[in-house]
């Protein structure tokens, strides 16, 4: 009842895809909120962080977090940047270390 199990490689890539589409909103939305007590260079993570989650990002997701990414970025003095690409993993792990940053300003 309510169980859903993921089988298919397909399956497991959207639940990912998914997952830190949901984590990057949460800690983007928890910075937004602390931003002055934060540091450029985390600012810039951030930037970084939202640019990285645009193709992972479908439709208007995808150019609104482009927006934050350049708010971020002029917020910590630097210039816009074309943003790497990363695997889901590899961001999921970024997002939980801004996360605890976060948390502690």
């Amino acid at each position: 009842m309510g169980v859903h199990r993921i089988t298919s490689p397909a399956a497991r890539a959207y639940a990912a895809r998914e997952r830190v589409i949901g984590k990057g909103i949460t800690v983007l939305g928890e910075a937004s909120e602390k931003v002055t007590s934060l540091d450029k260079k985390h600012l810039e993570e951030l930037g970084d962080a939202a640019a990285e989650l645009v193709p992972y990002s479908p439709g208007y997701a995808g150019k609104i977090l482009q927006i934050v990414a350049r708010l971020f970025w002029a917020l910590a003095g630097v210039p816009e940047k074309e943003a790497e690409f990363k695997d889901v993993e590899a961001l999921d792990d970024k997002l939980d270390k801004l996360y605890k940053v976060i948390q502690k300003a």
